[in-house]
């Protein structure tokens, strides 16, 4: 234990010049890496943090484990972009080196004040006996980039009723005030919220719990985030510990959203209807929003989970964000659609328009490892609709619609090497309507697929062969009119 404690805690800056070159070398040869998604030169990324729009620049920082494809110690590594589709890589962006964040920068936010980002997290500590402290940490970003913590924690201590599991700050004005949700963990071992105000982002006031209906609804919540849109509130979080119920709640951690009346600071009282999963797929966990100068609201998850093991760690690095998603809410629904400026990506397209009757059918143009696709699927009377994907004789990935059940499945028992098989191959929900229309982001070992314009998304990592490049359409016991266009997407600079 303590030798793999010890690896999992070593710092980059111990790490030799030839060992990082040969881990890069290594993550490089890897089959399976992206295309246009945010992923780590080396080791392990998850959690986004720090989503923010400042000086002219989407910023965008990650939890990051350089050394490896494991969870340990965690910098802050940042990125930015002008458009929300080309990404530089920045580097670190916070080093765990301080007393309060000894055993690493764990998640966080970002705010603009006074002309400068301020970017509060939590910095985990361990004692001799390998207790775990948390801090809430404060840094702030000048114009130039330039990083500067304080030297002090802004919350040193756990309030009473609390466990350790305290973490992950998500920070937002209102009028002069500011505050900030943090995931929790009663002592009883069951999750929650709590609230703090601060006139500074220094000096911070413990308010009390977040009211929900919720009381006992899984373990620790993680990642909390609360916003206001479109005269809502919305409560997002990332539950650890739900039982699985009918479709719902399939892997080993969720995320997901509480949408109702805006929260009464005061009281903190939210009254709010049911959990809704965000993500359908396998592989969402940890989102972060943001508002930027558009005055949209973005969302960006990680595409991954965490005590999962994935291909890619033989290769030197795990995991990749999500694309960036805008918010809205329709119909009591929070609904998810891709940034329109990825449709600077696209290059040459083909179309198809057919009518498939109880036939699985490939088309001229429509093959290939990275492309957006989108399909309609009207008139219809067939029971199963469908494509396969990234496919090839004897590998596929599978995203259908029963309308007599009304569900979309998206399977990947056949995607070639198929992470943890424990929580199933198959994700489904419902979805109504005799029509239907399927927009994918297909990467090199990812999908991820709007379901009727942002109504439902599943977002899974996938590892096929690299000669898996079949697109199929098909219609089972019936016809359907099939409208189909196909971009092939430049790599993201």
């Amino acid at each position: 234990m303590e030798c793999t404690r010890k690896q999992r805690y070593r710092r980059i800056e111990e790490a030799t010049k030839e060992e990082l070159n040969a881990l890069k070398e290594k993550v490089n040869k890897s089959i399976w890496r992206q295309k246009f998604h945010i992923q780590p030169v080396t080791g392990l990324l998850n959690d986004p943090n720090g989503f923010s729009y400042f000086n002219g620049e989407y910023h965008l920082f990650y939890q990051w484990f350089p050394l490896g494809p494991v969870h340990g110690l965690k910098y802050w590594y940042h990125t930015k972009s002008k458009d929300l589709v080309n990404w530089q890589n920045v580097g670190i962006g916070i080093k765990p080196n301080d007393y309060f964040d000894s055993h690493g920068a764990y998640s966080g936010s970002a705010i603009c004040h006074d002309g400068k980002l301020h970017l509060m997290y939590t910095g985990n500590t361990r004692d001799e006996n390998w207790v775990r402290h948390p801090y809430q940490c404060l840094a702030v970003m000048n114009e130039n980039g330039r990083i500067e913590k304080l030297q002090e924690p802004v919350i040193k201590e756990v309030p009473k009723g609390y466990t350790d599991h305290y973490r992950d700050p998500k920070v937002w004005k209102e009028n002069d005030t500011f505050y900030a949700v943090i995931g929790a963990q009663r002592e009883n071992k069951t999750g929650c919220i709590v609230l703090y105000s601060s006139p500074d982002l220094k000096n911070w006031t413990f308010e009390g719990e977040v009211q929900t209906n919720l009381k006992e609804f899984g373990f620790m919540w993680e990642c909390p985030d609360y916003f206001e849109l479109d005269g809502k509130g919305v409560l997002i979080f990332s539950p650890q510990g739900l039982e699985p119920k009918g479709d719902q709640f399939q892997n080993i951690y969720q995320s997901g959203y509480l949408l109702g009346n805006t929260l009464d600071l005061k009281t903190k009282v939210f009254e709010h209807g049911e959990f809704v999963e965000l993500d359908r797929g396998f592989d969402f966990y940890a989102p972060q929003t943001t508002i930027d100068h558009k005055g949209r609201r973005l969302l960006v998850g990680w595409m991954g989970l965490p005590e999962i093991e994935y291909p890619t760690d033989k290769d030197g690095w795990a995991h990749c964000l999500t694309l960036p998603r805008e918010l809205t809410v329709q119909n009591g629904k929070l609904i998810q659609c891709p940034v329109k400026e990825l449709e600077t990506l696209r290059q040459d397209s083909v179309n198809v328009k057919d009518i498939l009757d109880d036939e699985k059918k490939m088309y001229e143009g429509f093959n290939g490892t990275t492309y957006e696709l989108i399909c309609e699927f009207t008139n219809m009377e067939a029971d199963e609709v469908g494509i396969e994907f990234r496919s090839c004789k004897d590998e596929k990935t599978v995203i259908s619609y029963n309308r007599k059940e009304q569900k979309v499945t998206l399977d990947r028992t056949h995607s070639g090497e198929v992470p943890a098989k424990e929580y199933g191959t198959t994700r489904t929900c419902s979805v109504e309507g005799d029509t239907l229309k399927l927009h994918l982001f297909v990467d090199t070992s990812s999908v991820e697929i709007f379901i009727n314009d942002g109504v439902e998304v599943f977002t899974s990592r996938i590892f096929p062969r690299p000669e898996s490049t079949d697109i199929r359409f098909f219609a089972r016991n019936g016809k359907v009119t099939l409208d189909t266009t196909k971009y092939n997407l430049s790599t993201m600079n």
